[in-house]
């Protein structure tokens, strides 16, 4: 999708690698966002207090609130991939909000950015049941009496080769949507500040995509660690 204006290609062409952020802007607006991440979790935590005031309540309630779901889903014997988890949610929920800033750009707007992400997740859970479970993890995949393993076993592989596609084309395509409203909005009623207005149903939508994104990652990751039926 082409922008108007984005603020990074400015930047860049000052290091004359306009060419670069122009040609790959989810890259780009990726590692901007990764930068603003850090910084903030810099700041939130380099003077930690036994009493949390400011940023440092804030995080702590929203990441204390994730956990809290996180463990809710999965149980306790999902609370080692809680950063792997509230790291996801965070990373994705910024680059959806990202897009709404105007000269900015989303980078889960394009599918590279959520496919990346959906293959990441797919080596995680398939990892993660083949450490829990070593080669008996290949029960998951042969239903649940032997003399259907030969059909089984094709259609699993579909279903979790699917999974990639699921978690991609869902977080993509309503996120290039939402932009695609905003820009025609602007376009149309700009100058009247209209899109300002939808702006909180936006940043709702947003969350929600996160959610199901990381909600779906739970999910996968509990599946690979049950026994096998």
């Amino acid at each position: 999708m082409e922008h108007p204006y984005l603020f990074l290609n400015t930047v860049f062409s000052w290091f004359g690698l306009e060419l670069f952020a122009k040609k790959y802007p989810w890259v780009v607006y990726g590692w901007l966002v990764m930068i603003v991440l850090i910084v903030l979790a810099f700041v939130a935590t380099r003077t930690l207090k036994l009493v949390p005031a400011g940023g440092q309540n804030f995080f702590e309630a929203m990441i204390g609130g994730l956990e809290d779901f996180m463990v809710d889903v999965m149980g306790e014997h999902g609370r080692p991939y809680f950063p792997l988890i509230g790291t996801l949610f965070l990373f994705i929920f910024t680059m959806n909000i990202w897009g709404l800033i105007p000269g900015q750009f989303g980078p889960t707007s394009n599918p590279n950015t959520t496919l990346a992400m959906a293959l990441c997740v797919f080596i995680i859970f398939q990892t993660v049941g083949l450490m829990k479970h070593g080669p008996k993890y290949i029960k998951h995949f042969m239903g649940p009496v032997w003399w259907l393993a030969p059909l089984m076993i094709p259609i699993e592989i579909i279903g979790h080769l699917s999974r990639v596609l699921s978690l991609t084309f869902r977080l993509f395509g309503n996120i290039l949507a939402e932009d695609l409203v905003l820009l025609v909005l602007f376009a149309l009623v700009g100058q009247f500040f209209i899109p300002l207005t939808i702006m909180p149903l936006f940043l709702f939508a947003d969350f929600v995509q996160a959610f199901i994104f990381t909600m779906l990652t739970m999910m996968y990751i509990a599946g690979s660690l049950e026994e096998a039926h």
